[in-house]
């Protein structure tokens, strides 16, 4: 459970942004929609492996 102490005179809108930054922080929004389907470790795999390969690609052609 997220628990955001309101300081006095603290407005609601500063208090609702601190409780969304610890929200994304926990990073249930991002289990939630990884875990709406099943993806294979092998197909899990196959996409990291090509994530890294087009990164590396974008950091050496910025450093020429």
């Amino acid at each position: 459970m997220i628990i955001v102490n309101v300081k006095e005179n603290e407005s609601i809108e500063k208090a609702l942004k601190r409780f969304k930054k610890k929200f994304d922080k926990t990073g249930a929004v991002r289990e939630l929609r990884a875990r709406q389907h099943f993806v294979k470790p092998s197909v899990k795999r196959r996409d990291e492996v090509i994530k890294a390969a087009y990164k590396q690609r974008l950091q050496t052609e910025e450093m020429k």
